[in-house]
């Protein structure tokens, strides 16, 4: 089980994520566009690097849905390693059995 403060941390993260998503997005257009002057690109740039650090979506981490676990997450079942061999031993992961050959 992952500690509680590091899953809360992810989880604010992921709450200023949202909440700055739109004004991050509209300060990467007018720095993408090439009709943008130089004068606005530099004052986007500008804009956007005074934004919260944590409210930029490379900074957020994959965890475990059950557990917490960041390390050995699986993002199309959103499980751990662990979890998700638990799971298919017991058999509750359709079409997911243990390989043997």
């Amino acid at each position: 089980m992952a500690k509680k403060s590091m899953v809360l941390r992810d989880e604010k993260r992921a709450k200023l994520v949202r909440r700055y998503a739109k004004k991050r997005q509209a300060l990467k257009e007018v720095i993408a566009s090439p009709k943008s002057r130089p004068e606005d690109k530099q004052a986007a740039q500008e804009k956007l690097q005074s934004l919260p650090r944590d409210s930029s979506p490379s900074r957020m981490r994959s965890r475990c849905s059950i557990t917490g676990r960041s390390r050995g997450y699986y993002q199309k079942f959103g499980l751990s390693r662990t979890k998700l061999r638990e799971l298919t031993l017991e058999g509750n992961i359709p079409g997911m059995r243990k390989a043997s050959w």
